[in-house]
């Protein structure tokens, strides 16, 4: 039978905290970005147009200088030892991020994950920013592909791992939910502060399978 797993990213399996923010900065755009973040958390816009507004802030930058930021990115302690040990006990594993698809691709083809979503810049024929974004996972969507992924495996034990608000709607569909250094607000079926407490609880659950 099949198991399913399911992380969260940034702040998950890798040290950064969101994509979005960092390249802002990298950029010289934080200000405006963050006058957007703040419209969306006021609910004056959308996830979706929240997105576009920021990749319009970097219109005409190199899908280089992108992939630079994304090559840099450092795993957390324990997260390539943790997949080998999943894919070794029969997991199919997926990544559901509402950051950005260049380091989540990244992240999967480096450990072998069976599934990625993340949200996409758009870049014209010479590789540069348009200022459009394929939102494939809003704030509050990883509930709605973790659910559909559920639905096309059928698995006996679904797992998901996460540390922030937008993560709680997949929480909500799995069997077990596990909060890694979670935000404020945010709490699982076990709170832990490292990638290595959540291989003992999976250690467990297998255990008791």
């Amino acid at each position: 039978m099949v198991k399913l797993i399911a992380f969260d990213l940034e702040g998950t399996l890798v040290k950064s905290v969101s994509g979005w923010v960092e390249l802002h900065k990298k950029f010289g755009t934080w200000e405006k970005g963050k006058e957007y973040a703040e419209a969306f958390f006021n609910g004056e816009i959308d996830y979706a147009t929240w997105a576009r507004l920021d990749a319009s802030l970097w219109r005409g930058h190199r899908k280089e200088e992108i992939l630079e930021w994304a090559n840099s990115v450092e795993y957390m302690d324990g997260a390539k030892e943790l997949i080998k040990f999943l894919k070794d006990n029969g997991f199919k594993i997926a990544i559901l991020s509402s950051g950005l698809m260049c380091l989540a691709k990244r992240v999967g083809k480096e450990l072998g994950v069976d599934y990625i979503y993340a949200n996409e810049l758009v870049f014209d024929e010479d590789g540069r920013i348009t200022g459009d974004v394929n939102p494939i996972v809003d704030f509050q969507g990883k509930g709605t592909i973790l659910r559909k992924l559920k639905e096309e495996l059928k698995p006996e034990l679904t797992v998901a791992v996460g540390d922030g608000y937008n993560d709680i709607s997949m929480f909500m569909e799995a069997d077990v939910a596990i909060a890694i250094n979670p935000h404020e607000g945010v709490e699982g079926d076990h709170n832990v502060e490292s990638l290595y407490e959540v291989r003992e609880i999976i250690e467990e659950l297998i255990r008791g399978q």
